[in-house]
């Protein structure tokens, strides 16, 4: 049950040959550059089995879809799901309780300021 944006993806657009080491790029949040030139390490120490590896990922990949993020930080953001879902949702609990304190902050200063308000909560409950 994977999201298409937790999905590796060849990319095409910022790929030099096929866009396997791109979307490996893009997947990871590694630059490109250094995929590559990791794969370019990898050739000879596999005996060139790299290079098989790589048309076939190259076929069997689906293309990124052009539409897939919105803005940058939407990238940064899923690459951040990939590479730690546990962890980014960690982040999300923390963001959530945080605003959630901030309002009740809000409600309280707004509240003890207002002692009908405060009444009519109060009632309510």
């Amino acid at each position: 049950m994977n999201s298409p944006r937790t999905t590796l993806y060849r990319d095409k657009l910022h790929g030099k040959l096929m866009g396997v080491c791109a979307g490996i790029a893009d997947y990871t949040g590694i630059n490109a550059l250094w995929v590559r030139l990791g794969a370019l390490a990898l050739i000879p120490m596999t005996s060139g089995f790299v290079i098989l590896a790589y048309f076939i990922a190259g076929l069997l990949l689906s293309a990124k879809p052009p539409h897939m993020y919105g803005a940058p930080e939407e990238n940064k953001y899923w690459q951040r799901v990939r590479q730690s879902p546990r962890r980014t949702a960690r982040e999300i609990r923390a963001q959530m309780k945080d605003i959630d304190r901030r309002l009740a902050d809000v409600e309280t200063y707004y509240v003890s300021a207002n002692p009908r308000l405060s009444q009519e909560i109060e009632q309510l409950r």
